[in-house]
């Protein structure tokens, strides 16, 4: 009460008033861990500590005493824990473990993990929040025998510093509280000198169950953890993605594979998915489609609008326009096209090889004049059942187009021999000869022989085609591979002898409805040894006699069409069947038999119901 009755009380009761007024800053502790809050809470807290325990081997008093600050003392205390304090400790235990420890500190406690606890995922909130997360670091354990590798030990984190985890006591107790190898001892301080002056101490084999062993290689510890993603199909690159896609159809391409992602969206709209397009039988193609794909896509090469009635001549002249390189062009039973749309085609497109526009009713003389006179690379061409195309046009497509290889004529009635003798003389190319229905006679054909390189020759239903011409064909074609001499009725069995005689290269050999007996069966098996279909369907003269000769003395034969021979056992055939299975034999049971197989194959089971 003596400074109350001063002269000074005054001041010192407004001195102390001012001061309760006044915000002190908080006490600083200059904690040396720097690390979590809870652990600083733990590491400086009022509790008593947990009574330490001897070092095995020495009755020396514990060195904490020697130790100058109360920080590196509590260090201590916590690296003579015992396994029992770490229990009671679990917090503290999944902070120190945590990885969040300075190098002074981790360096000091070691690097082992108690057994069974997994690294646990902790953030400091108040003091650790701003950390950088760091990697998993290819650095070995504290204390394991095998020296570390210079790339596994070398840590590629943004810190400055490597961090190590925490010993458990089993490990502590067989000495591996040493510090990081390579650790540089300024940053490790007194807590280094300290842990250099403690001894070793001998390992004792049996008492320690719950010792880890060190791992010979510890960066396997990073690549086991690391799993490999799960493969990915858009992982493969763009090229062999859009090779898987070229096997895909129009349809699959545009309606499925297209509709996946964006990804296989634009793979879908390849510049080489759009070279080649069959739209055929697609009533959805309109002019204003066919433009739009034109406009998208200008280095189509190849289309084919058959059985597109909605195309007109215009679309096709847009298409033509748009498309220079356009290569093949097929347009069969487009009855609505003209010749508007084969003269813009063939204006356009120069370098057209292929024109396949079959059944177009009003197709005239005049889109063929074209093509012969702009179209010098054409190579393939078929007009069949064009009613209107006569000998005019087709001779100047033959003058024009000396490259042509391929042709086929059906039902042209305006067509006659001029144009066989025009195409013979022209094209010396020509591989594939075709003028069925058309009005060609043995003195037309007749100028076929001049083609040496031809191997197909089709000449069904020719009303004046005689032995004679025939066998001559076959004597100088002598490339000549297949021959189709169906419904010409003149064809007898001597000249089907000579065929199976001169046909040296000749493989395949249609015969139906032609006047032929056995006998010509038996010449084939007896003299051809290159032949291997044969078909007389139809052929009424055919017995089982000719059936079974064919088959027993033939070596190339693979197929023998006995359709409609009513002369023919069906019971020798099944015969033939089981006795021949290299040899496939049509007639209408078996052919009904191998559809039944292929249904049965495809999973189609029969319905047992009675409106079935």
């Amino acid at each position: 009460m003596g400074h109350l009755l001063s002269r000074e009380g005054t001041s010192l009761s407004r001195e102390r008033s001012r001061r309760r007024r006044r915000k002190v800053p908080p006490r600083s502790r200059s904690c040396f861990l720097r690390g979590p809050c809870m652990l600083c809470f733990i590491v400086h807290g009022a509790s008593p500590p947990a009574p330490e325990q001897p070092l095995p081997g020495r009755d020396s008093p514990p060195l904490c005493a020697a130790l100058s600050s109360p920080e590196q003392r509590a260090a201590r205390r916590l690296l003579h824990l015992s396994p029992a304090a770490w229990e009671q400790r679990g917090p503290c235990q999944r902070l120190l473990l945590s990885g969040l420890l300075p190098p002074p500190v981790r360096a000091f406690l070691g690097s082992a993990r108690p057994p069974g606890e997994p690294a646990p995922d902790m953030v400091c909130k108040r003091k650790g929040a701003g950390l950088p997360a760091c990697p998993p670091c290819k650095q070995p354990r504290c204390g394991a025998a095998t020296p570390p590798e210079p790339e596994a030990a070398a840590c590629q984190c943004p810190s400055e510093q490597q961090l190590c985890p925490l010993p458990c006591a089993s490990d502590r107790a067989a000495g591996g509280g040493g510090p990081l190898p390579g650790a540089p001892a300024a940053e490790s301080g007194g807590v280094g000198e300290l842990a250099a002056e403690l001894p070793p101490q001998e390992e004792e084999e049996g008492n320690e169950p719950d010792r880890q062993e060190p791992l010979e290689n510890p960066s396997e510890c990073c690549r086991e953890s690391l799993q490999p993603p799960p493969p990915d199909i858009n992982q493969l690159p763009p090229s062999i993605l859009l090779k898987i896609f070229s096997n895909l159809s129009l349809n699959e391409r545009c309606l499925s594979a297209s509709l996946v992602c964006k990804y296989w969206r634009d793979l879908c709209l390849d510049f080489q998915f759009w070279k080649q397009l069959d739209l055929s039988n697609r009533q959805q193609v309109t002019d204003e489609l066919l433009e739009k794909i034109a406009s998208r896509s200008q280095n189509i090469s190849e289309i084919n609008i058959s059985d597109c009635r909605n195309v007109s001549d215009t679309g096709v002249c847009v298409l033509a326009f748009k498309c220079p390189g356009l290569l093949r062009y097929t347009a069969y039973r487009c009855k609505q096209l003209s010749d508007t749309s084969i003269i813009a085609v063939a204006s356009q497109c120069p370098l057209l090889q292929k024109v396949h526009v079959g059944n177009q009713d009003r197709l005239t003389d005049e889109g063929l004049k074209q093509l012969g006179s702009k179209c010098k690379e054409l190579k393939d061409i078929h007009f069949g059942q064009c009613y209107k195309i006569s000998d005019e046009g087709m001779i100047i497509i033959a003058k024009g187009c000396l490259k042509l290889q391929r042709i086929y004529m059906q039902e042209n009635k305006l067509v006659t021999d001029h144009s066989v003798k025009a195409f013979a003389e022209h094209c010396p190319e020509l591989q594939y000869v075709g003028f069925m229905g058309c009005s060609v006679t043995s003195k037309g054909v007749i100028h076929l022989t001049n083609l040496r390189n031809l191997s197909s020759l089709d000449l069904r239903h020719i009303t004046e085609l005689d032995n004679e011409t025939v066998m001559e064909i076959v004597k100088r074609c002598k490339n000549l591979s297949s021959l189709n001499l169906c419904l010409n009725w003149i064809i007898n069995d001597r000249c089907v002898e000579v065929i199976a005689k001169e046909g040296q290269n000749l493989k395949e050999l249609y015969l139906v409805s032609c006047k032929i007996t056995d006998y010509a069966l038996i010449a084939i098996g007896r003299y051809s040894m290159t032949i291997e279909t044969v078909d007389v369907g139809w052929c009424k003269e055919i017995t089982d006699q000719g059936a079974t000769q064919i088959a027993q003395s033939s070596k190339s034969l693979r197929y023998l069409g006995l359709m409609r021979c009513d002369k023919v056992n069906e019971a020798t055939v099944e015969q033939l069947v089981q006795q021949y299975p290299h040899i496939t034999f049509s007639t209408v049971l078996q052919d009904c038999k191998r559809t039944l197989e292929r249904a049965y194959q495809m999973g189609w089971t029969p319905s047992m119901s009675s409106a079935s």
